[in-house]
């Protein structure tokens, strides 16, 4: 008994340390910097979001972005980019159904948390965000733990190739009406997939 109360002590207290330095990371003022910054455009193509608990697949042509990326040194990380629209074309999930995707609670946050300098590539998450899709008479909103609080995605951007890269998060469905037919269910988990390339050279660095 008493190995085990030390032993959870000591993964306990390791947990609390990594995610004491992640927060930091995250929070700390002063330690980002964005070239040459202002007004961006981003395109993906072929999107994904997927139903982590049904497996099912609602799949896009492309989707656009455009934002605001803070200018200069010294900069927080939190909020170093405005994500102000969002959209996505030609939507469709299995037996062809299609549907339309609508971004909700602009503007999402683009947060810094870690940079490798070694590779260029900041790694970091979208706050904010909620979505909503309608196609054939099935209905779904998209949010984080809770139908009412945004989720938060994780990613990375990638100097070299301009590339904002989405890949996790915790998205959930909500509100699941008409005929899903199962396909979706409220409460399930979902991921969204896409890597979205700025159309014009943006630089995202920390020492």
């Amino acid at each position: 008994m008493h190995k085990l109360t030390k032993s959870t002590m000591v993964a306990a207290a390791a947990l609390t340390a990594a995610l004491g330095l992640t927060a930091g990371s995250a929070s700390a003022s002063g330690t980002w910097t964005a070239t040459p910054g202002g007004a961006w455009t981003a395109k993906a193509s072929s999107p994904k979001l997927t139903d982590t608990s049904t497996g099912t697949q609602l799949s896009c042509s492309s989707s656009s972005a455009a934002g605001t990326l803070h200018s200069g040194s010294g900069l927080s990380g939190t909020g170093i980019s405005s994500i102000t629209s969002v959209a996505w074309t030609s939507c469709s999930g299995p037996f062809g159904i299609t549907f339309s995707v609508t971004a909700n609670g602009l503007p999402w946050a683009l947060n810094a948390v870690s940079y490798n300098s070694s590779t260029g590539v900041t790694t970091g998450t979208i706050s904010g965000v909620k979505a909503h899709i309608s196609g054939a008479g099935c209905t779904a909103d998209f949010a984080g733990t809770s139908s009412t609080s945004p989720a938060t995605l994780t990613g990375t951007y990638t100097n070299s190739s301009h590339t904002l890269s989405l890949s996790g998060g915790n998205l959930h469905a909500y509100n699941v009406s008409g005929s899903c037919l199962g396909l979706l269910n409220t409460g399930d988990s979902a991921t969204y997939v896409a890597n979205y390339v700025l159309a014009g050279s943006q630089t995202i660095t920390s020492p």
